[in-house]
């Protein structure tokens, strides 16, 4: 019985160590979990940094959008421009003696390049406008090279590469460009569906009208397709709104080191504090010996005055004042440098509360402090 009592002693310890030990191994694993909201200081230098919740597919949908649009705006212009600068080129090369001269084919390219990039200039320079009003929208205006300099070589490390890969974001990567190939996929087939009937009737049209037409079917095309991704921006920027807040969160020990940085250390704070006030006591006592009398409650309250009396421009100051235990330090000092004592319990306690050290006592007291001079003034002329 006594074997099975010790036995079972032994494995109930063993079983509270093992528990114990698992309980503070399992604590250890939340030691540095992030569960606090990032706090404005962390989420100002993530700004600095270029980290901020963007979603890239809303500046692609909309470019689609405007871009189409614009095009059909400026669609007649384009291809009235275009028409025209091949006619001139066309024109040239004809007129010219020597078409196998290079430096004619070259002057000839360059001049078509540079009409053409005009023509289109209108077009490029409103989508390029309205992406950056897109991406402002979304973050603001922050300007910062921080994120490309210096290079942040981790990026190229092969075990962070693998670490990415396998990460919720690659994950969201994937199953967005899935849905952006099966969104595009669908658009185009349910859209030329529609339009068949009118495709088969190109080859029946003229040129003109069968470019325009196509043209036209393209635009559309487009459109329809930047307004689906607009779907596709919606959840993109509310995974990466999530994301960054998530990446942004800040375990207890990190706030509390933040606020130490920030506001400084509070026992160094405390430390600081405990100096000066010492630095000021020692101050108020080495004050005392040039006070003219103390005013006392008799215990619980001390208040030591200074007088001048040839500068009849100043009141009676305050170099020095106390309760309980420190008034008794006070009232010793006095003595010791043969100070007059005056109790006067509602004086004292009205230049304590009243009064801080060094300054002039207010005007409504001004009458029992000069009668209480007037005392000690006349005791000193008797002595």
């Amino acid at each position: 019985m006594g074997l099975i009592m010790k036995d079972s002693m032994e494995y109930n310890m063993k079983d509270s160590i093992k528990n114990s030990m698992l309980l503070k191994i399992n604590l250890s694993l939340f030691v540095g979990e992030k569960t606090e909201k990032a706090t404005p200081k962390k989420r100002s230098k993530s700004r600095d940094e270029g980290q901020v919740a963007k979603s890239q597919e809303i500046s692609t949908a909309f470019t689609y959008i405007v871009g189409f649009f614009s095009f059909q705006l400026f669609a007649m212009h384009i291809l009235t421009g275009v028409t025209g600068v091949f006619h001139t080129v066309f024109n040239q090369w004809l007129m010219y003696e020597n078409i196998q001269d290079a430096h004619f084919a070259a002057d000839l390219l360059a001049y078509m390049f540079t009409q053409v990039l005009l023509i289109g200039a209108p077009l490029l320079a409103i989508t390029l406008v309205f992406t950056i009003v897109v991406n402002l929208i979304q973050v603001g205006w922050n300007p910062t090279w921080k994120p490309v300099i210096p290079p942040k070589f981790n990026k190229i490390n092969p075990i962070s590469g693998l670490k990415r890969m396998f990460s919720l974001r690659s994950l969201m990567e994937l199953v967005k460009s899935l849905l952006k190939i099966t969104v595009i996929g669908l658009v185009v087939f349910f859209f030329l569906a529609n339009e068949i009937e009118n495709i088969l009737l190109i080859m029946q049209m003229s040129v003109l009208n069968s470019i325009t037409y196509i043209g036209s079917l393209l635009v559309r095309l487009g459109i329809t397709i930047g307004a689906w991704f607009i779907f596709i921006a919606a959840i993109d920027y509310a995974f990466q709104k999530y994301k960054h807040e998530k990446d942004l969160r800040m375990s207890k020990q990190e706030k509390k080191d933040e606020f130490k940085q920030t506001e400084g250390d509070p026992q160094i704070k405390r430390a600081i504090r405990r100096r000066m006030q010492e630095a000021g006591m020692r101050r108020m006592m080495q004050g005392i010996p040039q006070a003219d009398v103390i005013i006392t409650n008799p215990t619980h309250y001390a208040v030591a005055l200074s007088y001048d009396r040839e500068s009849a421009a100043t009141a009676p100051r305050v170099v020095a004042k106390g309760i309980d235990h420190l008034a008794k330090r006070i009232q010793t000092i006095g003595r010791e440098n043969n100070i007059p004592l005056v109790e006067n319990v509602q004086l004292a306690r009205a230049l304590y509360a009243a009064v801080e050290v060094g300054q002039e006592i207010p005007e409504e007291l001004y009458k029992a402090v000069a009668e209480v001079l007037a005392y000690v003034y006349r005791l000193k002329n008797v002595a």
